[in-house]
């Protein structure tokens, strides 16, 4: 949220999931939200976990249904990996303000390298690093996209998680990219899993945020 100067702002989310970032920013950064998804059913599922005031639109982030300049930030939370991410920026600058701002959320690329399914799944590295850009390309992709001024953090974070946690994520396929990975690999996978995971599963996140503004000087 600092990243973006989102406090009171009129705000876009694109790809809003559950509503889980649409919530914080209704509630903690007290913005005027919009939240956008092409899911229908994800659009069902977060009405139901935000406060009163969020509107939602089904839309997809290459074709926003907005005017011209009308929303002074927009914020795209582990989203980007599955757009068309040149269409996608254009649309967000076109539906920003001159002085408006952009925060994006993502993996670093050595988040995917270092994930510790990659030892059950070893399809999930080769999928990911493909979907994930990094930092240098993000960047030229914004600036190509009207961007007048584009910088980007890395953010790392430790976890950790009991074995039935990790096992229960895995059987519910918590991450999209278990839906392009073939049935064989998914079963053998969980199967190795069940029996070597430790009691804790310690991990890191490596998060690549992007900030990117439509004026040089905001």
């Amino acid at each position: 949220m600092r990243e973006g100067d989102l406090h009171g702002r009129r705000v876009l989310e694109v790809g809003t999931g559950t509503g889980r970032v649409a919530a914080a920013l209704a509630e903690r950064a007290y913005a005027k939200v919009w939240a956008v998804d092409a899911s229908p059913e994800m659009l069902a599922v977060a009405r139901r976990n935000v406060p009163r005031g969020v509107a939602f639109k089904e839309a997809r982030a290459e074709a926003l249904p907005f005017k011209d300049g009308w929303f002074e930030r927009a914020v795209a939370m582990l989203v980007v990996h599955v757009l068309d991410r040149p269409r996608a920026f254009t649309e967000l600058r076109r539906v920003l303000a001159q002085d408006g701002r952009l925060a994006i959320a993502t993996f670093d690329p050595a988040h995917v390298r270092g994930y510790w399914l990659n030892e059950y799944f070893p399809s999930i590295a080769t999928i990911d690093l493909a979907r994930f850009a990094p930092a240098d390309v993000l960047v030229d992709e914004l600036r190509a996209a009207g961007f007048a001024a584009v910088r980007t953090i890395r953010l790392h974070q430790r976890a950790r998680i009991d074995r039935e946690t990790a096992l229960e994520r895995i059987r519910g396929r918590h991450i999209s990219t278990f839906d392009l990975i073939d049935e064989t690999e998914l079963e053998a996978g969980l199967n190795r899993a069940t029996k070597e995971l430790p009691d804790l599963v310690e991990y890191r996140t490596e998060w690549l945020v992007v900030a990117a503004s439509c004026s040089p000087e905001s």
